[in-house]
């Protein structure tokens, strides 16, 4: 009788996106965003890997590794989907994915077990899903018994932002005899013409104690130090911290480079052929091909006025935006931003991310529109005393007990019903009603209901930064 294989969907939750700003930021980067479908890239990454049941296979419930920063923007899109996660690696912060490879295999065999790891980057769609699955279901055999598997994506043009792998043999047997970094244009002409080079899919499929032996092997400093920072985690409900001095310690470096690239004529390293058009959305050029086009080549999203254009994407959130006579431009407009581009220079909005990261601007990092474990605020008017808050409360939470130092409050109820904290005494507030909190008294807002809340915040002080909280108690974790 042949022995159940337990399959382990790992989905590498981690990044910021900076190449697709303004719409991803630091706080709430690409992965959780709606580019492509209905919803999020990270939903669709979950999504996908339930199709991996087979006979003789258990696939057991996601794995997820991401940013500590993230941790609610996970679980609340995994509840979303009615996804119970079999847990949720937060990395204290970004050592790259050969550590968060590490951290996931550990996580994976702490129970005893060793099952094959299934790992994809939540920032890649998929338009053909029952390939995709088909291809991975036969590199879950091929590791099951001991092999490295990649997916290897059939290139359809010369593409220069994607690694590649040249792989020997015949489907479904190929080996990889290479990786290859990426390459100019005509170096990908001829690998396109060729016909033996695939563009590397960063995902890959393996039981975790190969991951565990492959790294100790190539990788022993990175492999060492993420133990040490395991033996040191910490556990709450689903969430693992790893140890944060400790991981602080590990060497940063990708799986590619720390293991892969090493791994050819040294490991049994093979490669599944996948034609199910991928696509890695790493930068805008990548969301316009993988946009629906009107006859012109332009794509648009949101409330947008193409004119005499060719071949332009057009992203608007919040207000109509009009374009005439473009081509090959990228616009994105957010509240607070505003992004026009070449399609062709697409990846080097990274650069504008760093400029913002050098001034210190809160553009990098959030939006206006601010999500937070109880909701969400939008900032929505400010001036040298004050600030305007949209606030909503999601049902059954409440933000932390807390007090400010150099601001007053004035709220007011526009739907639901607030349970309000307001020194030691405890109201309740419904719509059109309105209550005051003065500077330096300890308050809570919290909703009771079972539909949103939603009020209005006027703040009024000397400095109306985010910083100026002292919390006393935190549903969170957030003292």
């Amino acid at each position: 009788m042949a022995q159940q294989i337990d399959v382990q969907p790992v989905v590498m939750a981690g990044g910021s996106g900076t190449r697709l700003w303004p719409l991803s930021r630091s706080g709430f980067p690409k992965q959780f965003l709606v580019l492509s479908g209905t919803t999020s890239l990270f939903q669709q990454a979950v999504a996908r890997l339930r199709g991996l049941a087979a006979p003789g296979q258990t696939l057991l419930a996601p794995l997820v590794v991401g940013n500590e920063e993230h941790r609610f923007l996970v679980l609340d899109q995994l509840r979303d989907m009615h996804s119970e996660p079999a847990a949720v690696v937060l990395e204290p912060l970004g050592r790259n994915t050969a550590p968060a490879m590490m951290l996931a295999a550990l996580q994976a065999t702490a129970g005893g077990g060793d099952p094959v790891l299934v790992v994809t980057a939540a920032d890649q769609t998929i338009a053909d899903e029952a390939v995709f699955s088909a291809a991975l279901q036969r590199a879950v055999t091929q590791a099951a018994a001991g092999a490295i598997v990649i997916l290897g994506i059939t290139p359809d043009r010369p593409e220069t932002g994607y690694g590649y792998i040249r792989a020997e043999g015949r489907a479904p047997e190929q080996r990889v005899a290479q990786f290859v970094e990426k390459p100019n244009l005509a170096t990908a002409e001829r690998y396109l013409a060729e016909g033996s080079y695939y563009w590397n899919a960063s995902i890959f499929v393996l039981r975790a104690s190969v991951w565990i032996a492959a790294l100790e092997r190539f990788r022993p400093d990175i492999a060492a130090a993420c133990r040490l920072a395991w033996a040191a985690r910490s556990a709450d409900d689903k969430f693992v911290r790893p140890g944060k001095a400790e991981f602080a310690a590990v060497p940063a470096d990708s799986i590619d480079y720390a293991v892969m690239e090493k791994c050819p004529g040294v490991l049994d390293i093979r490669m599944q052929e996948l034609d199910a058009g991928w696509n890695d959305l790493g930068a805008w050029e990548a969301v316009w091909q993988v946009a629906e086009k009107d006859a012109a080549g332009n794509a648009s999203v949101g409330d947008a006025i193409v004119s005499d254009s060719r071949n332009t994407l057009v992203h608007a959130t919040s207000r109509l935006v009009g374009v005439v006579g473009l081509q090959d431009v990228v616009v994105v407009e957010t509240p607070d931003a505003v992004l026009v581009a070449s399609r062709e220079k697409s990846q080097d909005v990274k650069n504008i991310v760093s400029q913002l990261g050098r001034e210190q601007r809160g553009e990098q990092a959030l939006h206006r529109k601010v999500h937070r474990p109880w909701g969400w605020y939008d900032s929505i008017d400010n001036g040298p005393r004050h600030q305007v808050k949209r606030i909503l409360v999601k049902p059954g939470a409440s933000l932390s007990l807390q007090m400010h130092h150099h601001r007053a409050e004035h709220w007011i109820v526009v739907s639901g019903t607030a349970e309000v904290t307001n020194g030691d005494k405890v109201i309740l507030l419904t719509e059109n009603q309105s209550t005051y909190i003065p500077l330096g008294q300890t308050h809570r807002l919290a909703n009771p209901g079972k539909v949103p809340l939603e009020i209005i915040e006027v703040q009024s002080g000397s400095y109306l930064g985010e910083d100026d909280i002292v919390r006393f108690e935190d549903t969170y974790g957030r003292k």
